[in-house]
Parts: structure tokens; sequence; C-alpha cells
């Protein structure tokens, strides 16, 4: 018997990427949360260092998901969009810092993410 993947929301803004990350993270789907980027995407996280490709975010995401977060949304800054590349951004609710992404438009019309850079490090002297 052929398992067959679950049909998915894609994200045809830029701006319900960080919409269905929340949902998938919250319905516990690492697979989902991975979907939402490029084959070789770069998150920097854990904070401090990265995690590269669809596969390893998604390896990542099932570890943190294993604690059961509940993520709130958190109402974007305004989409900088450049032909097919956008800067999305959101301030965090807790007032630290900044949340910020690069996605790329995909063939089908459809928004992925490329970077995510979900929390900063402050530099250290």
């Amino acid at each position: 018997m052929t398992e067959t993947a679950p049909v998915r929301e894609k994200a045809m803004r830029p701006e319900d990427l960080t919409r269905l990350f929340v949902e998938r993270t919250n319905a516990g789907d690492a697979a989902g949360v991975a979907a939402l980027y490029e084959e070789d995407a770069v998150m920097a996280y854990p904070p401090g260092s990265r995690t590269v490709g669809r596969e390893a975010i998604r390896q990542l995401w099932e570890k943190v998901i294993a604690n059961a977060p509940t993520m709130v949304p958190e109402p974007p800054l305004p989409t900088l969009i450049s032909g097919d590349l956008a800067l999305t951004a959101t301030p965090p609710s807790d007032g630290a810092g900044a949340r910020a992404q690069v996605a790329r438009r995909q063939a089908d019309g459809s928004w992925l993410r490329v970077l995510d850079q979900p929390e900063f490090v402050t530099p250290t002297a």
C-alpha cells in the first residue's frame, strides 16, 4: 500500500507563510512546516547556529514539536517585495528583537522561504 502525502495549503502571498508556520507547528506537523521552505533553505535556528535544507529543517522541527509548543500568531510588519523575492518580518510578542524571512515566488505562484532568521542573537563584543 502506498502512502500519499497530505494535500496542504500553499502560501499564495508571502504573509501566508508565517500563518501556515504557526498553524502547522501547533498541529504537530513537522513535515508541513518543512514544506514551507525551499529544498536548500537556511534557517538560523537554534540561535547562534544554522539548519540547512528542508530535510534538516523537518528533523529539527520534529524535536521542537516534541516539546508541544503553542505558537501564537504575531502581526506581520509590511512585506517588501522585489520581483520574485519578498522580505517578511514580525516583531515578537515579547518585544525582544525581530523575526525576518526571505521568501521566493515559485513557478506555480506560491511562496516558499529561502532564509529564516526566527530569533536575532545580540552580537558580543
